[in-house]
């Protein structure tokens, strides 16, 4: 495959225009910082476990490990990520990769915005990236449409929902007691403002006024003065707020609103996906299947060990305090998913963004050469 940096270049720009509003990558911004300092905890700090028992796995997972050839033994795999929800999946494994404890050589590059990591994914700076669900489709469409076969390819789903609706208010239990209310929510346009639209219709709910705020901080503060407001706030920045007003709750989850509408067959609400170059997969194969294992076990410990996969996070620069990142983690919905189940999980999830908006998901959605088996 032969790509000019020209073409690259191309690329690049277009995905940027089209990215503006269309991502759910604000979830994941430096606001989550700002947000996350201002929060008020009387938590004592977690003591970190035993070097050896973080982020190990199972001893069954262990003796399950691909092995690597001599030939690709030393080769560096370079993981780029967003902050949020989408890298608290890989803290343990960067945690094991930093004490040398991996069977092969990690890098991990982590931004806080996809403007600053999709340049690396197209040029070839980055392996393997951590991005939202419909920024990995808008790649592989605009590399398909400068008539370069797409050198996009997603291997796993990281993370489900992270959107709840906080309110003080208590007669607040299902998307159908939003009738005649004013939800509080950023971003027009963007995935989350099309995942609210979509519960909303799905569940016949008409009458709903809804006001746009540039940044979560905004909502954040709207609920703070007023609890009898609605939010719709995405993970960490829902339990921070919760954290710092007691009379908020997080009272709807739209997880779990999706699945109710969708049923076991359905797709599911999929905020995060891991992409890899397809030249990198096919190159280097043993190495992307000794990645999704070590994946899968980092984001198993973080979820069964939340406690002390909250230094982790911290650690890793992903959350600024660890009483926040320990009651997030089991909010934030972090999975391992991939084949069949992926397939299933994220096509259906574009199907619906594209309905909504093609431009959402790049105008067209992906083809099965999207989907790694």
């Amino acid at each position: 495959m032969k790509k000019s940096f020209i073409s690259l270049f191309m690329a690049f720009i277009c995905i940027l225009a089209l990215l503006t509003g269309c991502t759910q990558a604000e979830t994941e911004q430096e606001t989550v910082k700002e947000n996350i300092k201002t929060t008020e905890t009387n938590s004592t700090a977690i003591e970190n476990t035993e070097t050896e028992n973080i982020a190990t796995g199972s001893t069954d997972a262990e003796n399950a490990k691909t092995e690597i050839t001599e030939s690709t033994e030393t080769a560096t795999v370079t993981v780029a990520s967003l902050k949020g929800p989408t890298s608290m999946g890989l803290a343990a494994l960067m945690d094991k990769a930093e004490r040398k404890e991996t069977q092969i050589p990690y890098e991990f590059i982590m931004e806080t915005s996809a403007d600053t990591l999709l340049p690396m994914v197209l040029k070839g700076e980055a392996d393997i990236a951590l991005v939202p669900a419909n920024v990995a489709g808008i790649l592989y469409n605009k590399t398909l449409a400068m008539d370069v076969e797409s050198d996009i390819v997603v291997i796993d789903i990281n993370t489900l929902g992270v959107l709840y609706l906080i309110t003080g208010n208590d007669n607040i239990f299902n998307m159908k007691d939003l009738e005649g209310k004013t939800i509080y929510l950023t971003g027009k346009g963007t995935t989350p403002d099309y995942v609210l639209h979509y519960l909303l219709t799905e569940n016949q709910v008409e009458n709903v006024t809804l006001e746009y705020k540039s940044e979560a901080t905004e909502v954040a503060a709207i609920l703070k003065e007023n609890p009898e407001a609605i939010g719709l706030l995405p993970q960490p920045f829902a339990t921070a707020a919760c954290m710092q007003n007691e009379a908020l709750a997080e009272v709807i989850d739209l997880n779990k609103e999706w699945e109710a509408l969708q049923g076991e067959a359905g797709s599911s609400l999929v905020t995060g996906v891991t992409i890899a170059r397809k030249s990198f997969v096919q190159e280097h194969s043993e190495l992307v299947k000794q990645f999704m294992q070590e994946h899968k076990e980092s984001i198993e410990y973080v979820n069964g060990n939340p406690k002390e996969a909250a230094s982790l996070v911290v650690k890793a620069g992903i959350v600024e305090k660890e009483a926040i990142a320990e009651k997030a983690i089991p909010s934030c919905n972090l999975i391992y998913m991939d084949g069949e189940d992926m397939k299933q999980a994220l096509s259906g999830y574009l199907e619906v963004l594209y309905n909504q908006n093609p431009d959402s998901v790049g105008g067209a959605l992906p083809l099965e050469e999207f989907y790694y088996e």
